[in-house]
């Protein structure tokens, strides 16, 4: 059961949830120098306070959303985090330019996270600091 934004879980899952993301240090997650690119259409960078340099594609941002209705229809389709939604066969039969979902405004929420409203209309995700360090897509974070 979810609304926008809030995404209600069992006492197993929340124990569950909690021994996956082991605490970050406080500097992991305090962004030195943030860039969104959106005049290139490439991308987020972030140089973090400890050092450390993520960068993600929009079209990845998009897919891995963090609120509640983009976490479940992951969970529903067994998607990966950034991983896009399946073509249907009638889309794979008719193979038509889709322009690239890109962000059409990028505002901070306080100072903590990043808010996005993208070209598809979706704008309920909010991708906080330590969301975005947890998915960083570096080859030492993901290895």
């Amino acid at each position: 059961m979810s609304h926008e934004g809030i995404r209600i879980v069992s006492e197993q899952e929340a124990r569950d949830g909690n021994v996956a993301d082991p605490e970050l240090p406080i500097d992991a997650t305090i962004p030195q120098k943030v860039r969104v690119l959106k005049t290139e259409g490439t991308g987020v960078e972030i140089d973090w306070k400890d050092g450390h340099k993520s960068a993600w594609s929009f079209t990845w941002l998009r897919n891995a959303c963090p609120c509640a209705t983009c976490h479940e229809e992951r969970d529903r389709t067994g998607r990966a985090l950034g991983e896009g939604k399946p073509k249907t066969e009638v889309q794979k039969a008719l193979a038509i330019y889709e322009a690239p979902i890109r962000p059409v405004e990028v505002t901070p929420a306080g100072k903590y996270a990043l808010k996005f409203k993208w070209s598809d209309g979706h704008q309920t995700g909010i991708y906080s600091w330590t969301y975005l360090r947890r998915v960083c897509q570096c080859p030492i974070c993901k290895g």
